[in-house]
């Protein structure tokens, strides 16, 4: 699988919360730095993230609108599509940075307006 199959296919687990397909595209030392949340050490833990972030969505999407490929290191331009437990719809722009080793997903930091996603959730 090339770098950026490997992106497109992390959104797609992301989408579908395929957290099995997911497991398969991030190496076991990987890491993850998101937005507003503590850093995320190894495969399980980054996974862990993962599996509790869609809880408060009852509905959500998130679409790559940009892939910027550059070797190893793939920047991503993301719309999140979103629909509340209230039932609002809601949508924000984010900016997802993969570093990539060996076809799977080593480092990955996201950026987004975490004020206005709270806000949208009522948190």
């Amino acid at each position: 699988m090339t770098n950026e199959e490997t992106v497109r296919d992390y959104f797609r687990c992301l989408d579908e919360e395929d957290w099995e397909g997911m497991r398969k595209l991030w190496t076991e030392d990987a890491g993850l730095r998101a937005v507003g949340g503590r850093p995320r050490d190894g495969r399980e833990e980054v996974l862990g993230y993962f599996e509790k972030l869609f809880a408060p969505w009852t509905e959500h999407e998130d679409r790559p609108v940009r892939l910027i490929v550059a070797g190893d290191v793939i920047t991503a331009e993301v719309l999140f599509l979103g629909t509340t437990a209230d039932g609002r719809e809601v949508r924000f722009e984010a900016v997802d940075l993969f570093d990539l080793r060996d076809g799977k997903i080593a480092r990955m930091s996201n950026w987004y307006d975490i004020a206005y996603a709270r806000k949208a959730l009522g948190v």
